[in-house]
């Protein structure tokens, strides 16, 4: 009878207690939440014992010490947090019961969307700057490996393996043998991702040009069509060149090619000076060394010039009165040299010789020889007398006297007829 009362009082508490772990989601991804719980079927005197809990993974706690909570909540789970799972329960009496494990694998996203960006954006960097590659994924769970290549052929650049979706890499400073195409890659254990090709150009900023005067000849004259040719030896394209005389804009031309450029001009007077030119392409000016430039200016060019000036100044400061008189003067001796080197128009000297006026006729005058001279007015012309005039001396004695020959010819102007000129004799001549 004792017996069977003991049984009675020990059933509830000798029945088999078995508990169960339950996840939730049971098959999660990287980086999701996941919660652990720990149930049994029935547990109806436990319902004052308030009995405690706790959870493993491969042998370790994931809580310290036990709680009455029966769930364990995880943030995030990733590919490492892979295993096997279980809980414990423990009464009052105190009594331990242990679960069934449970093994749960942590699925990984695979990588997807690769792309490269650069900074500064665009692609475009100068020389001698930082250059900055980032890599991006779309999705993609779990540590990601990055790898960055140089080229079509893939020259590997570096790589790099982290907790993020982004990844940089860092030219620190750029060459112009860097400029090339650029592709970075993304791994995280399904095979590594692709992204598409980035062009980079490096852009060279000028160098100092080199300015050149080239000229016809050894020495540059005036009239001469000089050329400026200017032309750095480094720089990206386009490049634009200007050109000064004495820091005075004279022109500019552009060179879309990065090549020289040159500039003409017909050389003057005013021409002389020191020349220097200017490249730019945006990424700062450079100036050459400045050249001079040396010419002849031909003598009768500045007589003409001095000529011309006293001339100017003297019309500007006498009048027109006094230029009508100096113009008249001037052809007056233009003529009379003309007439002095024209041998066949002007008579043959007598050869000197002494006469005797006594009993003797007085001597016949010459007649005077005329000359157009191509002036004509109207009706007008006018003409050019010559006339070889005989005098007596009047410190010789009466009887005898000498020839004397007027060495300067006598210009005298007539104003005839046009319609009969050989009707004019030596008195209206006169």
């Amino acid at each position: 009878m004792l017996l069977r009362l003991l049984l009675l009082i020990c059933a509830p508490l000798c029945e088999p207690i078995e508990l169960f772990l339950i996840a939730s989601p049971p098959q999660p991804t990287e980086g999701s939440p996941v919660t652990l719980t720990c149930m049994t079927q029935s547990l109806p005197h436990w319902s004052d014992d308030q009995p405690q809990f706790r959870f493993f993974r491969d042998e370790r706690v994931l809580r310290l010490g036990w709680s009455i909570s029966r769930e364990l909540q995880i943030a995030a789970v990733w590919r490492e947090d892979s295993g096997s799972y279980w809980c414990e329960a423990k009464t009052v009496a105190p009594k331990v019961f242990r679960s069934r494990i449970l093994q749960m694998n942590v699925r990984r996203v695979p990588i997807s969307d690769v792309s490269l960006e650069t900074q500064p954006p665009g692609g475009q960097v100068t020389e001698g700057d930082k250059l900055v590659f980032v890599c991006s994924v779309a999705n993609g769970t779990g540590n990601i490996t990055f790898l960055w290549y140089k080229g079509a052929l893939g020259l590997s650049l570096g790589t790099k393996t982290q907790h993020s979706l982004t990844a940089e890499f860092e030219l620190p400073m750029v060459r112009k043998s860097d400029a090339e195409q650029y592709y970075c890659a993304a791994d995280n254990g399904f095979g590594p991702r692709p992204s598409g090709l980035v062009s980079i150009t490096v852009r060279i900023p000028v160098s100092r040009p080199v300015l050149t005067i080239l000229a016809p000849g050894a020495q540059a004259v005036v009239g001469d069509l000089v050329e400026l040719h200017c032309e750095a030896p480094r720089g990206s394209p386009p490049i634009l060149y200007r050109y000064y005389h004495e820091d005075v804009t004279l022109g500019s031309s552009s060179a879309p090619s990065g090549r020289g450029v040159s500039f003409n001009f017909s050389l003057t007077e005013e021409h002389s000076g020191s020349y220097s030119c200017e490249a730019d392409n945006g990424l700062g000016a450079q100036r050459s060394e400045v050249v001079t430039l040396n010419f002849t200016v031909p003598v009768q060019n500045r007589k003409d010039h001095l000529t011309s000036g006293i001339i100017e100044g003297l019309l500007g400061t006498l009048g027109p009165s006094t230029a009508a008189l100096l113009f008249c003067y001037w052809l007056k001796r233009k003529i009379g040299r003309r007439s002095a080197s024209d041998p066949p128009r002007i008579p043959p000297r007598p050869v000197p010789r002494e006469f005797t006026y006594l009993n003797s006729p007085a001597p016949k005058q010459p007649r005077p020889t005329y000359e157009n001279v191509n002036v004509v007015s109207g009706d007008e012309i006018y003409s050019l007398v010559y006339s070889i005039q005989q005098e007596q001396s009047a410190a010789a004695v009466e009887p005898l006297g000498t020839l004397v020959e007027n060495k300067d010819p006598l210009d005298i102007y007539s104003r005839l007829r046009k319609a009969n000129v050989t009707d004019v004799d030596y008195e209206d001549a006169m």
